[in-house]
């Protein structure tokens, strides 16, 4: 843990903080603990500190969705043309978020969160006919890994897809559980490959799963008191004021 002593203590709690409140939304929604930790930590350290940090956090939860279902083989083979152009674009676009200039990469993160949380109020449903989703498949999985490779957030616009491919609530819950693990893991190998994630960034990682775990056990239980929709909502409204946030903050620091 010799890394955390890197940070002060106010640093070190709003970092656990920012896990647990990741976690709860996770909980909640069944999704977002990437899109929270990027969303915050992105405003209090570099965008490739903050992906090197979420790294273990997002592959343990995801991992939980991954094999909590049956239909692991199925889905495999329905959603691997995604899953294939999400690693490579991935790794190809790692480079934007580990080349020095976070004003860009900031400003995209930033970007990137507004559209996610517009399409999702706006209930959008993507429309392919069977015949076409394979290509579709493709082109969606490489516009989100250049997105997870430049900004470290891989929801769009895999999420919105696979929400539209009509699965049944587990079917759907595992889908993007094995998405976000493809994508969590591809994004590990592109950081690992630009020299951005040493050992040691691997402590701050593990350091976090605690809080996001605890987080996403508290979510589970607020999940059962409140209206789920209710709590999306003000969440996804909170993520616009910090995304405009974000990219009025990059902008300003490259003039």
């Amino acid at each position: 843990m010799t890394l955390l002593f890197a940070f002060e203590l106010d640093q070190i709690v709003m970092i656990a903080m920012t896990f647990v409140l990741a976690g709860m939304v996770k909980g909640v929604t069944g999704m977002g603990l990437p899109t929270v930790a990027m969303g915050i930590l992105g405003s209090l350290i570099s965008p490739v500190a903050a992906a090197a940090m979420l790294l273990l956090p997002s592959l343990v939860s995801n991992l939980f969705q991954f094999g909590g279902g049956g239909n692991t083989r199925a889905l495999l083979k329905r959603l691997w043309p995604m899953l294939f152009t999400v690693v490579i674009a991935t790794l190809l676009a790692s480079a934007w978020i580990t080349g020095g200039d976070t004003s860009r990469t900031q400003f995209a993160l930033g970007l990137a969160l507004m559209i996610y949380a517009l399409w999702t109020l706006a209930g959008k449903r993507i429309a392919v006919s069977p015949q076409r989703e394979k290509p579709v498949s493709l082109v969606v999985g490489f516009a989100t890994g250049l997105l997870t490779g430049g900004t470290g957030v891989f929801v769009m616009p895999a999420v919105p897809w696979i929400q539209s491919l009509g699965f049944g609530r587990d079917e759907l819950v595992q889908a993007l559980g094995i998405s976000f693990t493809f994508s969590t893991l591809a994004l590990a190998l592109g950081l690992w490959w630009h020299g951005a994630l040493p050992v040691q960034s691997m402590s701050l990682s593990a350091f976090a799963i605690i809080p996001a775990l605890i987080g996403q056990w508290a979510g589970t239980r607020i999940r059962r008191r409140i209206s789920p929709v209710v709590f999306k909502r003000c969440f996804l409204f909170c993520l616009m004021g910090l995304s405009v946030e974000m990219m009025l903050r990059a902008t300003s620091s490259a003039l």
